[in-house]
């Protein structure tokens, strides 16, 4: 159901110049979708909906341009952290023990952070290593993973 309602809302500001969330929820209704207020602001957010300047000088929801890209990272970073099952360190590199079949999704999600300290990312089947800048980088990167388990 969400993602029908989700895939409507965005069919809805491609037609109509819809303003605030009750004439979001009005289209949804004439068209036989019903929802709240409630679920409607979180359909926002997750489509990363934001309000433009018309040319009549009013506001309008919109696609953001970076909708696609963060949609991409989110979902990266949920693999990453359903698939990964441990970790450890040797000096600067980083090893990731993943469930089978997740490594290379666990190294997308990692190149999709755009780590700066990340000289590069190798994947098999369940393990990844990831080569850090020097042995602190790869310490604090560990850092970051087991917060990112959490």
């Amino acid at each position: 159901m969400k993602s029908k309602r989700q895939a409507e809302i965005l069919r809805i500001i491609e037609d109509v110049d819809v303003e605030t969330q009750d004439q979001l929820l009005s289209e949804l209704k004439a068209r036989g979708l019903t929802s709240t207020q409630a679920t409607i602001s979180r359909d926002i957010k997750e489509l990363h909906l934001i309000k433009e300047l018309t040319g009549y000088g009013t506001y309008k929801y919109a696609v953001s341009g970076r909708k696609t890209s963060m949609n991409i990272a989110g979902r990266l970073r949920t693999i990453f952290k359903e698939g990964v099952t441990s970790f450890d360190r040797a000096q600067n590199i980083v090893v990731l023990k993943t469930m089978p079949g997740l490594a290379s999704a666990a190294c997308a999600a990692i190149d999709g952070m755009e780590i700066s300290d990340l000289v590069g990312s190798l994947a098999g089947d369940d393990t990844a290593v990831l080569i850090m800048r020097d042995s602190e980088k790869a310490e604090a990167f560990c850092d970051e993973i087991h917060k990112m388990l959490q």
